[in-house]
């Protein structure tokens, strides 16, 4: 079982100390402090995302950047980091948790457990495991080979030379959101002309390239750190069209990565590769990795940021330990359904509360329990209604995997302005994502070497029926970003696609996270309803109850 810190206090991102996480497991799974065998903690100080966040996204001068290096490199910075990592320790053990339990694992060698031990690759088989992101433990990238449930690093790139940290500080340039939407800038990328691209491109191609010495590593070309390069990079993107610099951007960021695996794959001869880190959620980059001729099958930890390095903290510890304690080695991860559920009767409660408050707000809707729920939901998606969608475990990470999503029929365009009027407000050349049936699959996308796409981390050439598809594929390049879906992995959301596939003969669905723009995904039935109350959405399906507006 699982729980992000967002979906308690409703702030998306949210950074810093789990601590109401980790009250709410111990009490969801009924279990003591004293009954918990090891506490794994991401990061050796900071906790993850801060330190990216302080790095990259806090703003501050040239002069105080300059210092915070130079101060990294006296025994000052030892000291900062003892500081922080005994508040972190405090933390834990406030709540019970002895010190002889707890265990700090260094922040790539968690992307790393998390990529490898995630993974369907045998143990007994190499693994090239590469790690990417912003920062972590003064690292930014590290190339490891695992083998026989071990991780041996063979190389790691200081995070002075982040590619993930230009991606960031352009982000923050064209006033976004830095650490949160970078895919907007990979979203638009597409849309720019060939043209375009390389001017944009040239305003960033000299910064970093892959090493000279050591082709395991990239190394920047300049002299100022990646964190002190906002107004180098201000006055060489000035007067640039916002589309030539993502283009570029992306371009870029593409051709380091690309060049970076084939290196890696050379020197090693490993053609298995597990990636993990923030970078890696550029589902683009991604797509050109996967096509290498050299990439003989590929995983990516599904929400590859800095959310999910506690599971690689918790494989690190757990897999140092098992042997001593006899227990069985870790099996690949089966699906990524890992929060809580809840009960009719829970929901039934939930929505007579909504009735009750909504009284003086002129909220009306009617409700029934529905024996079939998915054959329901299917009957309205394929009369063009958009249904959202809570029932059953919530799904983890940043992207939703039906258990918390708003569905739509994919066929109709139309459904992407009622989208984005009723709930979503996204950019508007943000394309929206399929969830296909595993048995459909080759009717809609390209994927000659049948690479595993069940976590909505790869994107895919789509096939001459991208028209069954076509509000869930990129308007400008008709690639797909879809989620494969096995009746193994959930059964309940697959029937939804098969009863929508008898009625209409499509085998996919528009399937996009059930938030309001801003928010985390919801939680559970309190949350599903304050969204619908809030929202423009006409239909939920919460647990096998439907809710309808009425007009």
């Amino acid at each position: 079982m699982a729980m992000q810190e967002e979906r308690l206090t409703n702030k998306k991102n949210q950074a810093g100390f789990p601590i109401e996480s980790i009250k709410f497991l111990l009490s969801c799974s009924k279990l003591s402090h004293n009954e918990i065998d090891f506490v794994a903690l991401s990061s050796l100080h900071s906790s993850p995302m801060f330190a990216a966040e302080n790095y990259f996204k806090k703003e501050k001068s040239n002069l105080q950047r300059q210092a915070e290096i130079i101060g990294m490199k006296t025994p000052l910075y030892s000291f900062y980091k003892l500081q922080r990592r005994q508040e972190r320790l405090k933390k834990i053990y406030s709540l019970g948790f002895s010190s002889s339990k707890v265990s700090l694992v260094e922040h790539h060698a968690c992307h790393a457990a998390t990529a490898y031990f995630g993974s369907h690759f045998p143990r007994a088989e190499k693994v090239l495991v590469l790690t990417n992101d912003g920062a972590g433990d003064g690292l930014c990238a590290t190339v490891s080979i695992g083998h026989n449930n071990q991780l041996t690093r063979l190389a790691s790139v200081n995070r002075d030379n982040s590619l993930a940290g230009v991606y960031c500080l352009v982000t923050k340039m064209l006033g976004f959101k830095p650490l949160e939407h970078e895919y907007k800038l990979m979203g638009m990328a597409p849309y720019c002309s060939a043209e375009g691209e390389q001017k944009g491109y040239a305003l960033f191609k000299e910064l970093i390239s892959i090493s000279k010495t050591d082709s395991f590593l990239f190394e920047r070309n300049i002299s100022q750190p990646i964190a002190m390069l906002m107004s180098r990079l201000q006055k060489a993107a000035k007067f640039q069209r916002f589309d030539y610099v993502c283009a570029g951007l992306q371009k870029f960021t593409e051709e380091i990565l690309v060049s970076w695996v084939q290196n890696c794959i050379k020197k090693t001869g490993i053609r298995k590769v597990a990636l993990a880190g923030g970078i890696f959620m550029n589902v683009k980059a991604n797509k050109r990795i996967m096509e290498l001729p050299e990439v003989e099958d590929l995983f990516i930890f599904p929400s590859c940021g800095d959310e999910t390095i506690c599971f690689g903290a918790a494989y690190d510890v757990y897999n140092r330990n098992r042997a001593g304690l006899e227990r069985p080695q870790i099996k690949p991860l089966q699906h990524f359904y890992l929060g809580d559920e809840f009960s009719d009767q829970q929901v039934k409660e939930q929505i007579e509360a909504l009735q009750k408050s909504s009284s003086s707000s002129k909220l009306q809707f009617k409700f029934r329990w529905v024996k079939n729920i998915g054959k329901e939901t299917a009957l309205l998606l394929a009369k063009k209604k958009v249904v959202a969608r809570c029932q059953g475990p919530m799904e983890f990470g940043a992207r939703a995997l039906g258990n918390r999503s708003i569905l739509a029929d994919p066929s109709d365009l139309g459904c992407i302005r009622e989208i984005n009027l009723m709930v979503k407000k996204r950019d508007f050349w943000m394309p929206f994502a399929p969830v296909i049936l595993k048995e459909r699959s080759d009717d809609y996308i390209i994927n000659p070497k049948q690479i595993l796409s069940p976590y909505m981390i790869l994107s895919f050439d789509t096939t001459a029926r991208y028209s069954e598809l076509i509000a869930a594929v990129h308007q400008a390049d008709l690639t797909a970003r879809p989620q494969i879906i096995t009746p193994e992995m959930n059964q309940g959301y697959y029937s939804v696609l098969k009863e929508f596939e008898k009625i209409t003969g499509r085998g996919a669905l528009l399937n996009t996270s059930f938030n309001l723009h801003g928010f985390p995904i919801v939680h559970g039935p309190k949350e599903a309803l304050e969204v619908f109350r809030d929202s423009g959405l006409k239909y939920l399906a919460l647990g096998n109850y439907l809710l309808e507006k009425e007009s």
